[in-house]
């Protein structure tokens, strides 16, 4: 199936079969699941020929559409990235089955005895922009917490979506489990998210992952419950008592390792006291790897910068760019990543045990980091196989959202012939 005129009743198909996968999933055995990811992840690699072609029309048409190298390099996939979405699938089904797990037990004297279990969600709705990965990941991650999903990727992602969706499929199938358990949207009309965002009777909740436009967008209009992923406006911030060597391995890695992800910095805060020796080594090492430096007024002394704008505060480039700006101490850091953060992700690079406890307190993020690079600011490097986002909000999920993030809970009571007083 094609791009269709009638969105409105494929949209309803497509949550009609969701509702009925989801119904059959909650009470699926976990060795199910895993074979069918298992599976999926067998079929990646063995058509990654196929996968490969399918992205070389996705980058090519981004390319006749004069995307950035970096939103280009979030679509690319080549052998190395397909392995690591197989990999992806076999660590989901590695990880714990979440459906079932006790959170919390207890007695009471009346005679009940009680016990928070978790459950699934039912109907996830995903839409994504440009990474083909997360068709993999949140498919795994779904169908690991026992949920159908309905996938919508972005219209740059259309055939390499496809063909990872495509072996998701034969994972089910030779699991014995419903294909519509994992559903992919087949049209890029984009009157199919708008649909999606007010199908209370149908999907549970929906999870975007894209630009601020795409999440305002979903925020704005959704009916249906939304974790939020919002920019990732990183910040690095590097104290007076930081460790030059491990300052210099950090803020490289944050910032340059892939310029193109959620986690990637962009915005250096440096401490005043190292303003003519650390301050500039950093600056010149990232403007000698390539990075443009949009730096405030002390700062842009340094030959190579770009003097900053107030825009470029509070600002996602997702690209080989950075803000840096020399803060008098901790206090006026952090108080500048509360007034231009995303609590996304943030991170003190300081030998200084009361500085970072300190930050960790005082920070509102939903991931904080102490001498370490934000890049691991993912759910694969948190252990949890994948994750289909970083949820900003404070609500049910918060940071990486992995299959156990997925799954609600119920109250499960029991007694012998208990009644009340």
């Amino acid at each position: 199936m094609t791009d269709t005129p009638d969105i409105p009743a494929l949209m309803a198909r497509i949550g009609a079969c969701a509702r009925t996968a989801a119904t059959e999933l909650a009470v699926t055995e976990p060795d199910r699941k895993d074979t069918a990811l298992r599976g999926a992840a067998d079929a990646v690699w063995a058509r990654r020929a196929a996968i490969i072609e399918a992205n070389a029309k996705d980058v090519t048409a981004a390319r006749d559409k004069g995307l950035s190298d970096a939103m280009i390099d979030r679509l690319l996939l080549d052998e190395t990235r397909i392995r690591a979405i197989a990999d992806g699938l076999r660590a989901v089904a590695d990880q714990p089955d979440p459906v079932g797990e006790v959170l919390a037990e207890w007695s009471q004297p009346s005679g009940i005895h009680i016990r928070r279990v978790r459950t699934p969600l039912g109907v996830i709705g995903v839409i994504y922009e440009s990474r083909p990965n997360v068709t993999a990941d949140a498919g795994a991650l779904c169908l690991k917490a026992g949920n159908a999903v309905i996938l919508r990727g972005g219209s740059e992602s259309y055939h390499s979506s496809r063909a990872i969706h495509a072996c998701l499929k034969q994972g089910l199938r030779e699991a014995g489990l419903p294909e519509e358990a994992i559903q992919l949207v087949p049209t890029r009309d984009r009157a199919a998210v708008h649909e999606m965002l007010k199908m209370t009777g149908t999907i549970d909740v929906i999870v975007p992952r894209g630009g601020k436009d795409l999440v305002g967008l979903v925020q704005r209009e959704a009916r249906v419950p939304v974790f939020a992923h919002l920019e990732g406006i990183v910040h690095v911030y590097v104290d007076a008592a930081a460790d030059a060597e491990k300052a210099m391995r950090v803020v490289m890695n944050a910032k340059t390792r892939r310029t193109g992800i959620c986690g990637a910095a962009e915005c250096l805060l440096l401490h005043r006291d190292l303003v003519g020796g650390l301050a500039s080594d950093l600056i010149r090492a990232l403007i000698a790897a390539g990075v443009e430096v949009r730096a405030d007024e002390t700062l842009s002394a340094i030959d190579g910068t770009v003097p900053a704008k107030q825009d470029d505060w509070g600002h996602e480039y997702l690209d080989s760019t950075i803000a840096a700006r020399v803060v008098g101490d901790l206090g006026l850091a952090i108080g500048h990543i509360e007034e231009y953060g995303s609590h996304h992700t943030d991170c003190i690079i300081s030998e200084d045990p009361a500085a970072v406890q300190a930050f960790f307190a005082q920070v509102d993020s939903a991931i904080l980091m102490h001498n370490t690079s934000t890049q691991f600011a993912d759910g694969g490097e948190f252990g949890m196989g994948a994750e289909i986002g970083i949820a900003t909000g404070k609500l049910h999920a918060r940071g990486p959202v992995g299959a156990a993030q997925l799954t609600s809970f119920k109250y499960l009571v029991t007694g012998d012939g208990a009644v009340r007083a």
